[in-house]
């Protein structure tokens, strides 16, 4: 009997969570490749991903989900083609709290919009308990304006069930007859 591995890509801002998420869901050690920050990230946290993340999900005895973070800062994007590489889909994850979440949601979006129309992709807006705007419906109206519909969560990187949540939502808008 062979295994059956599928592989999900997390991506977002410095700061959105893609650590913490896949550390949180993972049933393996992760591999992180955080580093000290030392440009402008140090204002947000001390430490950011350079390359990636790495996580697995066991399924079952014969289906594994691996997890790939992406880093977040733009200077390292050249790992993004790499990461994406053979993922079925994507889940970005959005910093509430930061500046401007529209423009990092078109940003991202743009950046991964190749990958997006081939695949699929679930929004998951972290950190809304210490800001609650924007809300929920202003990242779909948002989504909406750029040309992409995904599914939106709001959720708490540290949170099993909240990242199993949004894993669940990407996998049903991937296959609606997938349980």
């Amino acid at each position: 009997m062979s295994v059956v591995n599928r592989k999900i890509i997390f991506t977002g801002p410095v700061g959105s969570g893609k650590t913490t998420a896949i550390i949180s869901i993972s049933d393996i050690e992760p591999v992180t490749t955080d580093q000290s920050a030392s440009d402008m990230t140090q204002k947000r946290k001390n430490n950011t991903t350079v390359a990636m993340d790495y996580g697995v999900i066991n399924v079952s005895e014969n289906e594994r989900v691996h997890l790939y973070g992406t880093p977040g800062q733009e200077r390292f994007d050249f790992m993004w083609n790499i990461l994406t590489k053979g993922g079925i889909g994507l889940i970005l994850l959005m910093d509430n709290t930061r500046q401007d979440p529209y423009q990092d949601l078109k940003f991202y979006t743009g950046a991964f919009k190749e990958f997006i129309d081939e695949q699929q992709m679930v929004v998951g807006v972290t950190r809304m308990d210490l800001q609650r705007t924007p809300n929920i419906d202003n990242y779909r109206r948002w989504l909406d304006e750029l040309g992409y519909s995904a599914p939106v969560f709001e959720v708490d990187a540290r949170s099993r069930k909240d990242v199993s949540v949004l894993i669940q939502g990407l996998l049903l808008s991937l296959d609606p007859g997938v349980s």
